[in-house]
């Protein structure tokens, strides 16, 4: 029983440690690109330029591949879709063996 709890505590404060993390790199990322934005307002006529948002957009894509290996969701590949090839190839498996009998 103690040896459950243990492998709990260890997932839980991995979870916990990986949110962090992310809050962490959302955090740098709001100000240091509120700072990059202010000091680009504050020195040019003409604002809305798009090489002024090369790297908030660059980062930000970083950041939203980050929030999805933390939070666990994707567009491409989330874990229905894992689940599903994994039951794919157990069922492949099963019937490549089933030959062999």
């Amino acid at each position: 029983m103690e040896h459950l709890d243990n492998e709990k505590y260890k997932r839980a404060k991995k979870r916990v440690e990986e949110m962090k993390g992310f809050y962490i790199h959302l955090s740098i990322y709001m100000i240091i690109n509120t700072v990059i934005l202010v000091n680009i307002y504050r020195n040019t006529d003409d604002f809305w330029q798009w090489p002024h948002f090369v790297t908030l957009g660059a980062w930000g894509i970083g950041l939203f591949f980050h929030a999805s290996k933390t939070f666990g969701f994707s567009m491409l590949f989330g874990k229905n879709w894992e689940e599903r090839q994994i039951q794919k190839y157990i069922e492949k498996d099963k019937k490549d063996m089933d030959k062999f009998k």
